[in-house]
């Protein structure tokens, strides 16, 4: 996994990449879809695959955020040589580099949903 250098950051800079952090990984779809990818590693994971794992998530949106997430080089795309063709998508190791943070909200969200009980 890809490992960041820690340095000290202005209450300014952290701002920014507070609000970088959420513009790249926030919705509703986003980290669904990379946790759905990172659990089915050793899987082959087309669109329809990703589509039927990823509770009522539509075609267009899943497209939409698939490309943004490439874009973002935290996911992979491969055009498979197939007919008809299927592509399958996968984590880079960059996008594993998201799932320290990802766990830590996840925990977060549990302790919460008791706190709140």
């Amino acid at each position: 996994m890809e490992q960041f250098e820690k340095y000290e950051a202005t209450c300014e800079e952290e701002l920014a990449a507070i609000r970088d952090s959420l513009q790249i990984l926030g919705g509703k779809w986003k980290l669904r879809i990379m946790r759905y990818l990172n659990n089915h590693v050793n899987e082959t994971n087309t669109f329809k695959k990703i589509q039927r794992g990823v509770e009522c998530i539509s075609a267009k949106m899943l497209s939409k955020e698939l490309q943004e997430l490439e874009i973002n080089l935290l996911v992979t795309r491969t055009v498979m040589n197939t007919r008809p063709v299927t592509v399958n998508y996968a984590m880079t190791e960059y996008g594993l580099s998201v799932f320290p943070v990802a766990d830590s909200l996840v925990n977060w969200g549990l302790n919460h949903r008791q706190k709140i009980k």
